[in-house]
């Protein structure tokens, strides 16, 4: 992780929907070269924030800036892809939607990097891990700057998870960031760089994964 200015800066970033507080108002910065952990129990605030950042949802108050040219992947728990659409015909209209020079090639290129089949078969009937795979080629297609997960390894059984996390882990290393939200212990041992907690959508904690070990707030695996 380096000194240098975030790629994704928010500043008093919050939402509600109706009389409904989902994220209290919060300063979380996206650095080049780190892993961000989001992690509390269900309702926290976590996938709120993650569509925050993504930019498909609009804070109610705040502000998000993204460092000009960066791109943003997000994958988000559950599928977002056309489900009559197989694989690779979903991944050739992604890569259209986001103007990306000769689709197919980098649909294909994806596809196989994800180990996903170039058959026909609907996404729809995909197993809930290779759908969760196809998620992730998607993210991938405009080679964002920032990856986004929210919870993404849930349906993989451990060889897939482990193809996955070796993916994502790239990101960081290639200057890029990742950030994911988890309920894994593991997958927070073994990739986080820093961790935020979140609990009644506030922020209750934001260090280092080594502060984050001797913190009150681990106690939120149990």
């Amino acid at each position: 992780m380096t000194d240098s200015a975030p790629i994704i800066a928010a500043r008093g970033i919050s939402r509600r929907f109706g009389r409904r507080s989902a994220l209290e108002p919060l300063d979380i910065d996206v650095r080049a070269g780190e892993a961000l952990a989001l992690v509390g129990p269900n309702g926290a605030g976590k996938s709120t924030l993650l569509a925050i950042l993504a930019g498909a949802l609009a804070p109610s108050a705040g502000e998000l800036r993204v460092a000009d040219g960066a791109t943003v992947g997000w994958v988000p728990q559950r599928p977002a892809v056309y489900s009559r659409l197989s694989a690779i015909e979903n991944l050739v209209l992604f890569a259209r939607l986001e103007g990306i020079p000769d689709p197919a090639a980098r649909a294909r290129e994806l596809l196989d990097r994800v180990e996903l089949p170039a058959d026909d078969r609907p996404a729809g009937r995909l197993s809930g891990g290779n759908q969760q795979r196809l998620n992730l080629a998607v993210a991938l297609l405009a080679r964002p700057r920032v990856l986004l997960l929210d919870e993404p390894t849930a349906a993989l059984d451990p060889r897939q998870r482990r193809r996955f996390w070796e993916i994502v882990d790239d990101l960081p290393r290639q200057g890029g960031a990742v950030v994911f939200a988890t309920q894994n212990l593991e997958e927070l041992g073994g990739h986080a760089s820093r961790v935020a907690v979140l609990a009644d959508g506030r922020l209750a904690f934001l260090g280092t994964r080594e502060a984050y070990a001797v913190a009150p707030e681990a106690q939120v695996f149990g």
